[in-house]
């Protein structure tokens, strides 16, 4: 008995059982050297540009004076974030962004899914091949250019898509400057430019799946829309539920680079964003402290999702990140 607590509270055998575990560490990492400077670039990436910048947060808390630094400017609390949150644009910044989120969560989850089961019954490869093509192709145009060409189709006097409509006999809605029309504008060429690209993930899953399951399912009689719902859609279960949690983690994170190109002074009521607004005050009016504590409430905000996402995905099934 003395020399159980000996062994537990005494520090000689405690010491002695670390050093040989760190010992065994190090080993291993020298062991396999190679791959621990594979993912050397990866972990320098984060440091610098994802942890590092996180120095800089404090400012959200401080009234940041330039001259003075981060260091030398004054504390005063949660003075921004009581005077972002009692501002008249809080909850039409904050309506939108979730709007246009739960929008493209809606239009935009499921569409590749049905792209990717589509593709899986392909027989041809031939046609297969070009499908996928054509719809992988949008990923790789640039943000730029794809507002560009939102823009042209969309014209009123010379877009092709205004022109199809008005030949058809209808009134062309005004989709660039009706502030009703931008949320589905932007949804739609979105998904037209993603939808494609994200199949990948689910055509590497289905990749996975048995051939024999289908073949015991067509002798048991099954029809191919039978073999997808009871045998691909389950395959795929667990990888949507995973993007499921990754696209609710980032559900305020709309990206502001689409949205500002498309952005005019017509469609604002609809179109600004929480990212939009730090953008303009921060980069635009130099109100670094201000636009700090909006992006950290956005940040907050996107954690707390995805934290209560994962717990309730992983108290109905296994499929959970953590």
């Amino acid at each position: 008995m003395q020399d159980t607590r000996t062994a537990v509270a005494g520090s000689p055998a405690l010491t002695t059982k670390q050093t040989t575990k760190g010992a065994k560490t190090w080993k291993g990492i020298v062991r396999n050297w190679e791959l621990y400077l594979f993912i050397t670039p990866a972990l320098l990436y984060f440091l610098i540009f994802c942890y590092g910048p996180m120095y800089g947060i404090q400012i959200a808390f401080k009234n940041f004076i330039p001259t003075k630094g981060i260091t030398g400017s004054p504390w005063i609390g949660f003075d921004h974030f009581v005077r972002f949150f009692h501002s008249y644009y809080f909850w039409d910044l904050l309506w939108n962004t979730l709007s246009i989120s739960l929008y493209s969560l809606a239009v935009g989850f499921p569409i590749p899914i049905i792209l990717a089961l589509a593709f899986n019954e392909i027989r041809n490869g031939y046609f297969k091949k070009i499908a996928q093509t054509v719809t992988y192709a949008p990923h790789f145009i640039s943000m730029v250019v794809m507002a560009g060409m939102i823009i042209t189709f969309l014209s009123p006097s010379t877009g092709i898509v205004t022109n199809i409509i008005e030949g058809l006999g209808f009134k062309s809605p005004d989709f660039l400057t009706d502030p009703r029309w931008f949320k589905t504008m932007y949804v739609l060429s979105d998904v037209w430019q993603s939808a494609g690209w994200g199949t990948i993930i689910y055509l590497a899953a289905l990749s996975g799946v048995d051939p024999g399951l289908h073949e015991a399912a067509i002798i048991d009689g099954a029809t191919r829309f039978q073999r997808v719902r009871h045998i691909n859609i389950p395959t795929l279960m667990p990888t949507m539920t995973i993007l499921l949690i990754l696209s609710m983690g980032s559900l305020l994170g709309v990206g502001f680079e689409k949205i500002l190109l498309l952005q005019n002074p017509l469609n604002m009521t609809a179109s600004d964003v929480i990212s939009t607004f730090v953008y303009r005050s921060g980069l635009v009016s130099a109100q670094y402290s201000f636009s700090t504590a909006i992006g950290l409430f956005n940040s907050v905000i996107n954690l707390v999702l995805l934290i209560t996402v994962n717990q309730v995905v992983r108290r109905m099934s296994n499929n959970s990140l953590w």
